[in-house]
């Protein structure tokens, strides 16, 4: 894993641009603190920061490859999983290789497939190529977008970086925060609509796309989406590859040079990518697997059962580590370090994020990454699985906007009066719903309850799990630390989309054909206990220590916040506690304390990043 900037002008003589690579390139330390490497000609400037997973000597970049009447450039971020199937057809075509790197490999399968490469990749990945010989410059981002790639046209060219910061690195850039912004700060956020950015004029590349800039422009083209098809397995069939995709995936994402581990919370996903990598290390000769668990201080003291987390996990994390032997580990925040942190998770995120839901991850890998350098987690199972509870509840289902984020009026009424005039989130969102939904395709064969539960999972997989995926990849990488996410195979994403919900739900259970599958694998009160989401503080102190943040904040007339929000409304909300918002801010986690964290972190950014607002 790693973070790679670069712009390309057909124009402008690049060959001296190395101080302006250069600082942009310095933003990224943190996602590559192993090596650094720079390209540049006339046309293009490319540089990249490494974290050294596989082949420390074969995989430097930026790689260069010559061939027949030119030389290819990459630099690339992420872990291509299939590399020995591809290096088989290269070999097969003449390719001879100089390491066992993937990178490389990667290279020479765009050198012969060309633009089709990326319907050849299974794997984690954002990567730019430069064709000396067409002076064209190749993009492309992974199915499902687990790896980042922004990218806007400026200065009669085109800037791109795996982070935001980077870009914003680059001479007179000007960061712009307008009506749009706005709307997707906070209509929708920490979601985003997919391609876009609150920053006005800087895009991401849409999971599944790729992008070819040359001289007549930006080209961006779709390669991959959740296809609606019809089912045609039987239930023992359909359980049968579904294990069969996981187990394969599992077992291509162990492959790593560095120590790895798993995320174990002793729910059900995770519990999952535990026992099938432990069987895994254990068969071909590995030591015990080392398995990491986050947990705050006086969390179980101050535990309150609720429909969303109905039980704590230190129980069940013993029960797994136990019955698949492995060597355990847990981490303990406390309130004060979340608190503090808030501002580092934002920085990661470059935008205001999941408040201390990211800020645990952060700390969280900061500790794991003393020991490890790679962890599988089980990210994106509530996503392909049905896992969430607005699967099943009639409120969320009918609700007319996206399910994890319903309280409009709340989000509206929080704008400043004179905004509030200017932008219309209802509209907004209803547009961006409605506008996603098109993309999704039912079927004469689908039941209505598959119909309706096809439209939630698309929704689900392309907005709720890229915040989730985003936070990932952030979190992680601002510690020099990778994860990999098997649920996110994006063969197993397209199988189970088109899995009927009679399935999928089986006996009415969330995960309920996932459970299934498990019996026999797992302890039964680990494959029947009810969905208990990402672990986050009950600690009141932590309430009390972003009421107050919030609240010095909001007593400042200079505090940026006080131009953007409604400030009657958000000193409501402080002293209700957050209750004066009547439903999470988003999803399940982000509750009170996490609302006015967010608000925090809101003012943060308008401090840091400092954005010109234009109505």
């Amino acid at each position: 894993m790693c973070g790679f900037v670069g712009f390309t002008n057909y124009k402008k003589n690049f060959l001296n641009k190395e101080e302006i690579l250069n600082t942009m390139l310095q933003t990224l330390n943190n996602r590559g603190p192993d090596e650094e490497g720079f390209y540049t000609n006339e046309c293009v400037a490319l540089g990249h920061k490494r974290l050294i997973v596989i082949d420390p000597e074969g995989g430097k970049q930026p790689m260069i490859q010559r061939y027949s009447l030119g030389e290819y450039s990459i630099v690339y971020n992420g872990q291509i999983y299939n590399t020995q199937e591809l290096k088989k057809i290269l070999l097969k075509n003449g390719f001879s290789f100089n390491s066992y790197s993937d990178t490389e490999i990667l290279l020479k399968s765009y050198i012969h497939f060309g633009k089709d490469v990326v319907n050849h990749l299974n794997g984690i990945f954002s990567f730019a190529i430069w064709n000396s010989h067409s002076k064209e410059l190749f993009l492309a981002r992974d199915h499902l977008g687990v790896k980042p790639l922004f990218y806007t046209e400026f200065d009669q060219g085109l800037i791109f970086a795996s982070e935001l910061k980077a870009i914003f690195k680059y001479p007179n850039f000007e960061k712009v925060l307008d009506t749009t912004g706005i709307s997707e700060l906070i209509g929708l956020g920490p979601c985003h609509t997919p391609g876009l950015t609150v920053y006005k004029n800087v895009f991401e590349l849409k999971p599944g796309n790729y992008a070819v800039y040359n001289g007549s422009g930006l080209h961006i083209e779709q390669y991959w989406f959740l296809e609606s098809k019809p089912h045609l397995d039987d239930f023992n069939e359909t359980c049968y590859k579904v294990e069969s995709l996981l187990k394969d995936a599992i077992s291509k994402q162990l492959v790593s040079d560095k120590p790895i581990c798993t995320f174990l919370s002793g729910g059900l996903d995770s519990s999952i990518i535990t026992k099938f990598a432990a069987d895994y290390l254990k068969e071909n000769g590995n030591p015990p697997l080392d398995t990491y668990s986050v947990d705050y201080v006086d969390n179980d003291k101050n535990f309150v059962k609720s429909d969303f987390q109905p039980n704590s996990d230190n129980y069940y994390i013993d029960l797994v580590s136990k019955s698949t032997y492995t060597s355990h580990h847990q981490v303990v925040l406390d309130t004060p370090e979340l608190a503090n942190s808030l501002k580092d998770a934002l920085i990661a995120r470059d935008v205001p994020g999941m408040a201390d839901v990211d800020s645990s991850l952060y700390l969280f890998c900061k500790e794991v990454k003393k020991e490890k350098t790679v962890a599988l987690m089980g990210e994106c199972a509530d996503e392909v699985f049905a896992g969430y509870p607005w699967f099943f509840r009639d409120d969320a289902l009918s609700s007319g906007t996206f399910p994890w984020s319903i309280a409009l009026n709340e989000r509206q009424h929080l704008l400043s009066p004179r905004i509030s005039k200017v932008i219309n989130l209802e509209k907004y969102v209803d547009y961006r719903y409605y506008q996603s939904l098109s993309n999704v395709k039912i079927l004469d064969s689908d039941s209505y309850d598959t119909s309706q539960k096809r439209k939630i999972t698309y929704l689900t997989t392309y907005w709720f799990m890229q915040t989730l995926l985003d936070r990932g990849d952030r979190m992680t990488m601002a510690n020099g630390f990778e994860i990999r996410v098997p649920f996110c195979d994006y063969r197993l994403v397209q199988y189970m989309y088109n899995v009927p919900w009679e399935m999928k739900s089986y006996q009415g259970r969330e995960k309920g054909l996932l459970r299934y599958i498990m019996r026999g694998y797992l302890p039964e009160e680990i494959v029947f206990r009810k969905k208990s989401p990402y672990p986050k503080t009950h600690n009141p102190t932590y309430l009390n220590t972003v009421k107050n943040m919030l609240t010095k904040i909001i007593k400042n007339n200079d505090s940026p916040i006080n131009y953007l929000l409604n400030r009657e409304y958000i000193i409501d909300i402080i002293n209700s506690e957050g209750k004066a918002f009547s439903r999470p801010w988003f999803g399940q986690l982000m509750t009170g304390p996490q609302l006015m964290a967010y608000l925090c972190q809101v003012n943060m950014w308008l401090e840091i990043y400092q954005p010109k607002i234009k109505l």
